[in-house]
């Protein structure tokens, strides 16, 4: 009887003398790391593998007879198709997979990591405005520095609500520079997966990192976009496994001292009750009033790299601009009439090209009311 062994991608044949032929031992022992996939950026590439013994029958299944060596790659081709492993190493180097290889999965991060993650410089000072907000912020700094003081009762899922600009994700820096602890942010769209069970996986791996880097701040930033009300997710069939998952996690069925979930939405109406029920806390965060904006267009105005004229009135200004976030004000009214100014080669911002930023801005709002803008 002859057997057939695969090596290198060819059939190898044992001529059946009893003397074994070049390819035919195997590697006893083969290390693979996540390596992620080629074309897509996810916020976790590893699967989570909870019995490595069936994990090693599928590591066989896939690649027996394939020879191994330290450096190259071995692409799955079934449950996770198209992700990576590299082959840290093989002993011995240069042989196949066989039915008795070991498999040893390696970790995809280094144990470090978590002191690689920058942490933000961003400080309550820079967040103009939005008191109400930064004095309910209070509550989840005190966790963050000491969340075996909490026990049960900590401030574990926290919910940033309001208009669009007005500073949600700024605070949630600001957060963690005071309570000098990293923070994850991430779009909610980044969660949605290309294939069924790759969301669910993501999310978990989110809360797996940020456990490892305790006491940490997720931040998840347009969360409207998968938590949706139930009669829309008829729509989106493809965030309901992200949404349990979120709602998993939310719980603390596997508890993880030190993360806080700050989910941020300009669209808190839209949300899953399920998921707005979750949250603890829900913080509003509001459009700035005159004197507010009059701050926002001091401070941001004295980086300008053009003088401004001083025949500008920015109180009068402010005035006009009551119902504009702060992002309205600094993107689409101060950085127009700068760059207006700088290719008309002039010398200063003139007054004008501020009120002529500020009429467009109107002009493009369907709505008397510029509140509207962040229905």
């Amino acid at each position: 009887m002859r057997s057939v062994q695969k090596s290198n991608s060819k059939m190898k044949v044992d001529d059946g003398s009893g003397c074994e032929g070049p390819g035919t031992e195997f590697t006893r022992e083969v290390v693979l790391k996540p390596a992620g996939y080629p074309l897509i950026g996810l916020i976790d590439d590893d699967p989570f593998i909870e019995d490595m013994e069936l994990f090693e029958a599928y590591v066989r299944e896939q690649w027996e007879g394939f020879e191994v060596r330290k450096g190259m790659f071995l692409f799955d081709r079934d449950l996770f198709k198209g992700f990576a492993y590299r082959v840290i190493s093989a002993d011995p180097e240069g042989l196949a997979i066989g039915p008795d290889t070991r498999v040893f999965i390696a970790p995809s991060k280094e144990s470090a990591e978590p002191e690689e993650r920058p942490k933000t410089f961003v400080s309550f000072d820079d967040v103009i405005g939005q008191s109400a907000a930064k004095k309910k912020c209070r509550l989840i700094e005190r966790y963050l520095e000491d969340p075996e003081s909490f026990g049960k009762w900590a401030p574990r899922n926290v919910l940033f609500h309001g208009p669009s600009g007005t500073g949600k994700t700024m605070l949630a820096k600001a957060l963690a520079s005071k309570a000098d602890v990293p923070i994850i942010p991430i779009k909610a769209t980044q969660l949605i997966g290309e294939f069924v069970g790759e969301g669910a996986r993501q999310i978990h791996d989110l809360y797996d990192r940020a456990e490892e880097m305790a006491p940490c701040i997720i931040f998840i930033d347009e969360i409207d976009a998968i938590a949706l009300d139930r009669k829309y997710q008829e729509l989106r069939g493809d965030v309901v496994e992200i949404v349990n998952a979120l709602i998993t996690e939310m719980d603390g069925l596997s508890e993880r001292r030190g993360v806080c979930t700050i989910g941020s939405t300009n669209r808190a109406q839209t949300l899953d009750s399920a998921v707005r029920s979750r949250f603890e806390e829900e913080i509003g965060f509001v459009l700035p009033d005159a004197g507010e904006i009059e701050q926002i267009l001091s401070s941001n105005l004295a980086t300008f790299p053009l003088p401004v004229d001083p025949n500008f009135n920015i109180r009068k200004f402010a005035e006009s601009a009551k119902g504009l976030s702060g992002r309205d004000l600094t993107d689409k009214i101060l950085k127009t009439a700068l760059h207006r100014a700088i290719i008309d080669d002039e010398k200063m911002v003139a007054a004008s090209y501020f009120d002529d930023a500020l009429t467009e801005l109107k002009k493009s709002d369907t709505s008397s009311d510029c509140q509207n803008l962040y229905a």
